[in-house]
């Protein structure tokens, strides 16, 4: 039984008259503990997929289970649960309290969980065990997203999803971020999804689901993935 299951998932916006299908029966498993990239250009069901996989958005069609729960037929409260406890979310943009120091962001999403890791020592595993006391504005944008993903991690989640984590840094910056997803997969057994239109970066995944037109056109498997240090884009 795969960790993260979709089946046939359909999901449909209403745009004035016109129906856009953002997601168009796909279908696809993932293993825990596996880092898996989906690929695809933009507009191409990327995000959508994830926000479905996430619970801020519900299929129309389909079945989704993540560790064995039917995700797909949650309610709008335990949806709520679900994203609270089970999900860690990265973002392209950090999002984080301006007004809150580094170790606060993320003692802010510590305080909502059930079982969270220590803040200062996920911090540290991050890389900034130096900047626990200072606020965003003093960090740069790849010192940013690391709290971000902190924060996301402080959750101790069973899913750490990325939406283009890396789309507001430079090459060696996001490099360096790719490379902490990468390592906190393999050391932590998190099961890590990240979204991208990089096909470049496809060789560091376990698993790479090739997304077009709202399908998936195909799944490569790479037995030996490669260590970000070592892919060029």
């Amino acid at each position: 039984m795969a960790y993260i299951s979709l089946d046939q998932v359909v999901k449909r916006y209403q745009m004035g008259e016109v129906t856009i299908t953002a997601a168009d029966h796909i279908s696809f498993d993932i293993d825990k503990g596996e880092f898996v990239i989906i690929v695809g250009p933009s507009g191409a069901g990327k995000t959508t997929v994830l926000n479905i996989l996430g619970g801020m958005d519900a299929c129309d069609e389909g079945t989704i289970t993540v560790d064995g729960s039917p995700v797909s037929s949650y309610s709008s409260r335990q949806l709520t649960t679900y994203r609270r406890y089970d999900i860690g979310f990265v973002f392209q943009f950090y999002n984080l309290v301006q007004n809150l120091t580094a170790l606060e962001n993320v003692e802010l999403a510590a305080q909502i969980c059930k079982d969270p890791l220590d803040a200062g020592d996920v911090l540290r595993h991050v890389g900034l065990g130096d900047r626990l006391n200072n606020f965003p504005a003093q960090l740069s944008g790849g010192e940013q997203q690391r709290v971000a993903i902190a924060r996301a991690l402080a959750k101790n989640p069973k899913l750490l999803l990325c939406d283009e984590p890396t789309g507001a840094l430079d090459y060696v910056t996001g490099k360096s971020i790719l490379k902490l997803l990468q390592d906190t997969c393999r050391q932590q057994g998190m099961t890590v999804i990240v979204i991208t239109h990089n096909t470049a970066i496809a060789p560091m995944a376990d698993k790479v689901i090739h997304v077009k037109n709202g399908r998936v056109d195909r799944i490569d498997r790479n037995p030996s993935p490669t260590p970000v240090e070592e892919i060029e884009w």
